[in-house]
């Protein structure tokens, strides 16, 4: 990965570049922002940056040894770090390196990291990918060795905040006691819930969000989206490239979960408790890592129907149906239940997320919504 294939980012590019030519290189890195803006990318390309011997105007050259096995993703001194699952009748828990391939596959067909197609390459829906505490100790056996190829052998960490708790207190003594020879570049979508002593000795990098006309320019380069069309999807995706490609290619979960939070608000507005009952078992068998992107869309579009009241185009995100729908739904959304609807969905995908049963969290919302709806 170049620098010179990614769309944007100039600023952080520059500061990158500065940082490996004066040779002021933090051992340990963060790369930090919302996710699908390219920050894995970012990281990708500095460490090719770093380990190519003939890098020059900026940007590495994309054609020696070393590039080559950086872009095949088989550099001897990159050592990937992500989040796994656990696999029945297999003993200990699992490291990165028992999912290289998917990993791979994951870079190549999904260079802005949407978990979503990481979830579906790992193959159980209902897991909620970690970083083990295996995994540091398989880290800690890899960097007692000394570089092969270059001066620096590099770890490239994608989303440390899904490191439990004794990964990361195991990864905080290699950050505290570090090699001469290591870096670290973490890449964090939550950086809020990295442990905080692991988050105080990085050197952080904020990501901005994407130009919304980058996004655009994007798809009409990548897709061969129409020029209006792309403009109002980049418009919904909120500098986020991943959400773009989401609203362009998924349209069939976003058509289910519109349909679902329909029936929801229906059924609690007519008061039908065994229909909320059906519809809370439904919604649980998404899956844990889908029902929390749905509980993340309720919590998005109560917020975009408050908005919708003020009846200025400029400020709602909604797209075609979920606007059409809102024409109707928008006056149930005040003052008075919008923040305690909104606290409900944010709830229910930290208790989902925290491994709650889900059939009773969303009928426990779906009933609360009763109220709020009065």
């Amino acid at each position: 990965m170049k620098f010179s294939e990614i769309p944007a980012h100039n600023s952080v590019k520059r500061q990158l570049v500065d940082m490996v030519d004066n040779e002021k290189i933090p051992h340990a890195l963060l790369f930090e922002g919302k996710s699908g803006i390219g920050k894995m990318m970012l990281a990708r390309a500095l460490a090719q940056y770093i380990h190519c011997p003939n890098r020059s105007n900026g940007d590495s050259c994309g054609i020696c040894p070393s590039c080559l096995q950086h872009q095949s993703f088989n550099h001897i001194d990159t050592h990937f770090s992500f989040p796994v699952i656990k696999v029945k009748n297999k003993s200990g828990a699992p490291v990165s390196d028992d999912w290289i391939d998917q990993w791979r596959q994951l870079l190549s067909d999904s260079p802005y990291m949407d978990m979503n197609t990481w979830v579906d390459l790992l193959g159980n829906p209902n897991a909620q990918p970690l970083i083990y505490v295996e995994e540091s100790s398989a880290l800690i056996h890899k960097l007692n060795f000394t570089s092969h190829a270059a001066r620096f052998k590099i770890v490239l960490m994608w989303l440390p905040e899904r490191m439990n708790e004794p990964s990361a207190n195991k990864l905080l003594k290699l950050l505290e006691e570090p090699h001469d020879d290591t870096l670290f570049i973490l890449v964090s979508n939550e950086p809020t819930k990295i442990l905080p002593t692991i988050y105080s000795r990085l050197q952080r990098i904020q990501v901005k969000r994407l130009d919304d006309n980058v996004i655009a320019q994007y798809l009409e380069r990548h897709f061969g989206v129409a020029t209006d069309q792309a403009q109002g999807i980049a418009r919904l995706a909120e500098g986020s490239i991943l959400e773009a490609t989401h609203r362009l290619s998924t349209s069939d979960e976003s058509k289910q979960f519109l349909e679902m939070f329909i029936s929801l608000m229906r059924f609690a507005y007519q008061k039908k408790v065994g229909e909320l009952r059906k519809w809370s078992n439904n919604v649980a068998e998404f899956g844990r890592e889908k029902c929390c992107r749905f509980m993340e869309y309720c919590e998005r579009l109560t917020g975009e129907n408050y908005i919708y009241n003020l009846r200025n185009p400029q400020l709602v995100a909604l797209d075609y149906e979920e606007s059409k729908f809102s024409t109707n739904f928008a006056r149930f959304i005040n003052e008075r239940n919008v923040e305690q609807l909104r606290r409900l969905f944010i709830e229910a995908r930290r208790d989902i997320a925290g491994n709650a049963n889900a059939k009773i969290v969303l009928f426990d919302i779906a009933v609360s919504i009763i109220l709020y709806l009065k």
